[in-house]
């Protein structure tokens, strides 16, 4: 392959297991090589509850993505969701020991690494440090401090923390799984990878990633993260409350919910009726589409106004806060009929559907484009971009750095093999040099001989 650069990321999510390979194309889009998916058993709202059938589902996943790609999978980028996840603010600052020095990449490093060393509460560990605005000395609002003079920096910082044990299982899952862990990653912020524009982050974004058991959000203004937050409610408590209202099958309820549903009961009539199969025999169950409608309205509008309190605790209302580009929406239980609308009733804010196709290379399946995938899609990226840039052309830097050291060497070599050669000569030259040495000492004689007879 021209490319080596390949990566994979492994969504462990409540419904599903995905395991995408792929690989950035000339182009900068993502060509998807291979993708496997297997039902999890053992993750409930985004938290590991069996690490044995969770196991089970990702070797599932990970062997359907090698057979179809041909490719052997070694290491995996993994997300990380559920309702023991936080996010704080932060705000840290390092004393520089050389002002005159310019800022770099070390510096930045350094205080990143200072904000790691914080105290959290027992049980819990920092799995994002994300700096937002930096100050230089006096300077504040700066967005990239390298290259800049200053003895002083400091930054706000947004903060992500999880569960150490939670963050454990997911680890211990992958690795029990013979794969090899590359990096964990807050699931919105991969989601929103996807999913989202440079634009829509600089004017200001609230991505509402809803997944089984979870729903996820992220807000962005000025291109920076603001706000994460997780919400243990997701399309499983919808399909869950089908369920339990009209007394049929798991099975059941999600297939009415994905065929059937809508979040907008006023668009169904009275006497728009669906049969339900009845079990060993017994009579067949009708539901009328509008008390289907009625059951999914209630569920995810109680999601929503959650999912709006974040973004209003974030300071949505103020001037400053305001976010232009409204709410994106993705994830499996995004594509619930009428959603759309009903979030833009509930919120005010304009509102689209979020599909991973834009960074997908041409020619993929369209099924990738599904915002079920948007997740999967945006761990890949993040594989791919922590992987080294300069990858591609390493190969080509150390060959021409070991070119001009043979080059240097041959030479070199070259160089000493005439003086070698001319050694002898340099023996006989001597000789020579002799034989014109007594020339001239006859002449000084001689002419010493003349001056005396001269005299």
């Amino acid at each position: 392959m021209e490319n080596n650069r390949i990566a994979i990321g492994l969504d462990i999510g409540t419904t599903k297991i995905v395991a995408m390979i792929g690989r950035e194309n000339e182009y900068g889009k993502i060509e998807v090589l291979g993708i496997g998916k297997a039902k999890s058993l053992g993750v409930k709202r985004g938290v590991v509850n069996n690490i044995t059938q969770t196991i089970q589902s990702i070797q599932q996943a990970v062997e359907e993505a090698e057979n179809v790609s041909g490719l052997k999978i070694d290491t995996v980028t993994v997300g990380i969701a559920g309702h023991h996840i936080r996010s704080i603010h932060h705000s840290d600052y390092i004393t520089r020991q050389d002002a005159e020095e310019v800022i770099d990449e070390k510096d930045i490093e350094n205080l990143i690494n200072q904000v790691h060393k914080l105290v959290m509460l027992p049980g819990e560990e920092i799995i994002h440090v994300l700096p937002q605005e930096f100050k230089v000395d006096s300077q504040a609002d700066v967005s990239e401090p390298i290259g800049m003079y200053g003895g002083r920096l400091e930054a706000n910082f947004h903060v992500v923390v999880g569960q150490v044990s939670q963050i454990k299982n997911i680890g211990r899952c992958v690795t029990n799984s013979g794969l090899g862990l590359s990096a964990i990653t807050l699931e919105p912020l991969a989601s929103a990878e996807a999913v989202l524009s440079h634009e829509e982050k600089e004017a200001g974004v609230a991505l509402i990633d809803i997944g089984g058991g979870t729903t996820d959000l992220a807000i962005f203004k000025d291109g920076i993260i603001r706000h994460t937050a997780v919400i243990p409610f997701g399309g499983n408590v919808i399909t869950e409350d089908i369920k339990e209202g009209f007394s049929i099958i798991e099975k059941q309820a999600e297939l009415l919910k994905v065929k059937f549903g809508s979040a907008w009961p006023g668009e169904n009539k009275d006497n728009e009726i669906v049969s339900i199969p009845g079990l060993r025999g017994r009579e067949p169950k009708e539901i009328t589409l509008k008390s289907l409608s009625q059951v999914i309205h209630a569920r995810i509008t109680e999601i929503i106004e959650q999912v709006y309190l974040e973004i209003k605790n974030y300071g949505h209302d103020t001037q400053n806060g305001k976010l232009i580009a409204g709410i994106v929406l993705t994830g499996g239980g995004a594509q619930v009929k009428h959603l759309k609308q009903l979030v833009e009733y509930i919120t005010g804010m304009d509102t689209r559907i979020g599909y991973p196709n834009e960074h997908l290379a041409g020619g993929s399946d369209e099924s990738l484009s599904s915002p079920v995938f948007a997740t999967a899609v945006g761990l890949l990226m993040e594989g791919l971009e922590k992987m080294p840039k300069q990858q591609p052309v390493a190969p080509e830097e150390p060959v021409f750095e070991k070119i001009e050291e043979k080059k240097e060497e041959i030479i070199a070599e070259h160089q000493e093999e005439p003086e070698i050669v001319e050694e002898p000569k340099a023996v006989k030259q001597p000789k020579k040099k002799v034989n014109k040495k007594s020339w001239l000492d006859k002449f000084t004689s001689g002419l010493k001989d003349f001056l005396n007879e001269a005299e």
